[in-house]
């Protein structure tokens, strides 16, 4: 008789998850923001109580930013990071939900532990609101009102420009040194509706000494510049 045929299962492997507490993803994404800092040659304060509103301070250009650290999570479709930009806390009737506003702080630094990727968002982008998302790709519809896409807040492009308006140029050094970018004195250009959905923050980057040229269906419509330029 031949002998019986072996069937060989594979076996199943287990996935073990680590839960991680809200403490420990605030903790976290604090370490990891002030890495990706420090490997870019910032120089990274902390306060020295634990209940500031804000968790770190770069030193750029002369100014220190303070910046508020939050963990950013994955979407469902894994195409959004969900930022909850607010705070909590415990009072006697109950948790308090609070916001941010810009004279408590500068920066939002983020950090998403499923892509280990950290971003940098100005104040104005979520100032006031408990909730940001930043898009990693843009929707299929193509649509372009009322998106964020992370990738206009990757962490090192953003200190970089920190550096242009600090400076006229690019002064951060890190391991591929943003100064070797001149400063470019053509202005941005930037369509109505991101203008529109973003309008704290190019008004920001406008004060700071930017030109900015607004487009409407690729024409140019309007320039703006700082107001120190009227004089």
């Amino acid at each position: 008789m031949p002998e019986p045929r072996r069937v060989f299962r594979p076996m199943r492997m287990r996935t073990y998850v680590l839960m991680l507490t809200s403490n420990d993803k605030g903790l976290i994404a604090e370490l990891e923001i002030e890495l990706a800092a420090i490997r870019l040659g910032i120089p990274v304060l902390r306060p020295l109580n634990e209940h500031a509103r804000c968790d770190l301070g770069f030193d750029i250009g002369g100014r220190i930013w303070k910046v508020q650290c939050k963990w950013g999570r994955l979407s469902p479709s894994q195409t959004v990071v969900i930022v909850n930009t607010g705070g909590s806390r415990l009072s006697p009737g109950g948790y308090v939900r609070s916001t941010y506003t810009e004279a408590e702080i500068d920066l939002f630094g983020v950090y998403c532990g499923e892509i280990d990727r950290c971003f940098l968002m100005p104040a104005s982008l979520a100032a006031g609101k408990h909730t940001q998302y930043l898009r990693l790709a843009p929707p299929r519809n193509n649509q372009r009102a009322c998106i964020t896409l992370a990738s206009n807040f990757d962490f090192g492009g953003a200190i970089a420009q920190l550096g242009e308006r600090c400076h006229g140029m690019a002064e951060v050094v890190g391991s591929s040194p943003t100064s070797s970018t001149p400063f470019k004195d053509d202005p941005t250009i930037v369509g109505s509706n991101p203008f529109r959905d973003q309008l704290g923050y190019w008004m920001e980057r406008v004060a700071a000494g930017e030109e900015v040229i607004v487009t409407h269906r690729g024409k140019p419509r309007i320039r703006l510049s700082p107001a120190t330029n009227l004089a």
